[in-house]
């Protein structure tokens, strides 16, 4: 379970704190997935930054399974982001020099252990299981988000971040990523958060939050079908 409580950011400015959240709170299960909406600069990659350990908050408290990753030692917590949670951004970072099964493999190459076989797995249910010696110049976009989506469950994440997921991509092949995000979060059963400024990739989700002026509220489901 991720469990965020009365969150707030802030940062130092010569003319007092800027303030970029404010209280938020947020209680999903294992299997849960939502979408983040709103206008740029509310709040939201703020937010996934936090969740994922990123960032720390100015207050409040993030847990993920009862621990809160902002009370670990540096070690601990660069093991725990790379164990229980999963990042995808709207620019893939694939390194251009290592193959696709290579990519996929790099947190298990920092986190320790053999993942290849995982690997595999994951970037067979992906549909590039014919692409694993492909560099990703020799990819489209779909398939470098593809590679993305596969490299960041290769540890068995418990928490699936995704910024801005299908921002580069054109419609067709957005909502092809968007339906395999969903699809991996089903089978996988991660909490799966996703920020977008896309109401379409929004509104796959059976619930949805909009980021106002740093505060999150759930949208209605009238709204979120408009």
């Amino acid at each position: 379970m991720l469990e965020v409580r009365d969150v707030s950011k802030s940062y130092p400015t010569p003319r007092g704190p800027l303030t970029i959240l404010t209280d938020v709170s947020l209680s999903l299960e294992q299997g849960e997935a939502i979408s983040i909406v709103g206008p740029s600069g509310t709040g939201k990659s703020t937010l996934l930054y936090i969740l994922g350990a990123l960032e720390p908050p100015t207050s409040g408290t993030v847990t993920l399974d009862g621990r809160n990753p902002f009370t670990l030692g540096d070690k601990e917590l660069s093991a725990f982001r790379n164990k229980e949670v999963g990042f995808v951004f709207q620019d893939h970072c694939l390194l251009p020099q290592c193959s696709v099964l290579e990519n996929v493999l790099i947190p298990t190459m920092v986190g320790g252990g053999d993942g290849a076989g995982r690997a595999r797995g994951l970037l067979e249910q992906v549909g590039l299981s014919e692409r694993l010696d492909h560099r990703p110049a020799e990819l489209s976009g779909g398939e470098k988000q593809r590679v993305a989506i596969a490299r960041a469950l290769i540890r068995g994440p418990k928490l699936l971040l995704c910024d801005e997921p299908t921002g580069n991509l054109d419609h067709e092949t957005a909502s092809h990523v968007a339906e395999l995000l969903l699809e991996m979060n089903r089978s996988l059963n991660t909490i799966l958060v996703v920020v977008t400024h896309s109401a379409e990739l929004a509104g796959r989700f059976s619930k949805s939050f909009e980021m106002i002026e740093g505060r999150l509220n759930q949208r209605s489901r009238e709204r979120h079908e408009d």
